[in-house]
């Protein structure tokens, strides 16, 4: 697909979403350059768990997880941020044939990539703008791999509806390929009140980074938000099991995007992203829908979080 029709693709991917009884915005559209730096921003925040939990559980465990994942793999990160968490594998796995990041957010992921070329100077590093929703192509790297090894950290699965999050996990199980595996990292349900402290942080930066995504839409689309009539607002809901993020309007307001106009009325939202947190019997079954079984699972001593390693059919 060429970039003009990915691109109109995603403008009317962006207007279905402002048509739905609740106006919704794709959760993908949070991280361009400032978006990324604002999400490593929110990762060292005190009271954001997932981060620190799942590099620990990375940390403690990563001699088997190098043994699960055997020599000469190739390894692809969907959505691959600043890597921090993948130093850990790429110092770690055995005689990596490659490593192919896959983000978004091009200029993010273009420097990431320069800078892990610099501290791995041995390791072929093959960078992807993508949106990694999609099937994708992957590089042809000099060394031929014995086996993919998809890792998607961070509990970002827990960012889509059930059947999103199940598409994704096709794609994963498609670009995995034959006797390919999944490292993936899941958010655990818990008490409600440690979750909702991680989304609502007193430095505000999780509501700068929710509020960021007008301003991507603006400059990618030509949209006309107006982020200061906007709130940001993080519940918890205990029956879904997951963190509902909403932009809040503090005032009637139209905004314009593409050739459609939407009224935005006073105190009406905008959902921007759904975060999940599993049970493992919960993960499992899904992952099962879309053709892996969960090999290993480790957890931290208080089962905030977990990192699973998972088989393709």
């Amino acid at each position: 697909m060429s970039s003009s029709a990915a691109m109109k693709k995603d403008l009317r991917e962006v207007i279905e979403g402002l048509q739905q009884p609740e106006k919704m915005i794709s959760p993908k559209y949070f991280y361009d350059e400032r978006g990324s730096k604002l999400f490593e921003e929110i990762t060292r925040l005190p009271e954001y768990y997932p981060t620190e939990t799942e590099l620990a559980i990375m940390r403690d465990n990563i001699d088997e997880i190098s043994e699960l994942a055997g020599a000469q793999a190739s390894l692809i990160e969907f959505g691959s941020g600043s890597s921090l968490k993948t130093r850990v594998l790429l110092e770690h796995l055995r005689d990596l044939a490659v490593y192919v990041p896959v983000d978004i957010s091009a200029d993010h992921l273009l420097e990431s990539a320069a800078q892990l070329r610099h501290d791995f100077p041995g390791l072929e590093i093959l960078p992807v703008v993508a949106d990694f929703t999609r099937p994708f192509a992957l590089p042809n790297p000099k060394i031929m791999p014995l086996r993919n090894i998809v890792y998607f950290p961070g509990s970002t699965i827990g960012n889509f509806t059930d059947d999103a999050a199940l598409d994704l996990l096709q794609v994963m199980h498609q670009e995995a390929g034959e006797s390919g595996a999944l490292l993936i990292g899941v958010d655990l349900q818990k008490d409600p009140d440690i979750i909702e402290q991680a989304y609502n942080d007193s430095a505000g930066i999780t509501a700068e980074f929710n509020l960021n995504v007008l301003r991507h839409l603006n400059r990618a689309f030509g949209a006309d938000f107006s982020p200061a009539a906007f709130s940001h607002s993080a519940e918890y809901n205990k029956d879904e099991g997951r963190v509902e993020l909403r932009l809040v309007s503090s005032e009637d307001q139209d905004v314009s995007i593409g050739s459609e106009e939407f009224l935005i009325e006073k105190d009406e939202t905008i959902l921007t992203e759904y975060s999940h947190k599993y049970t493992l019997e919960g993960f499992a079954a899904m992952a099962g829908k879309a053709g892996f079984d969960v090999a290993r699972v480790w957890t931290d001593a208080d089962e905030l979080f977990s990192v699973q390693y998972c088989l393709r059919r």
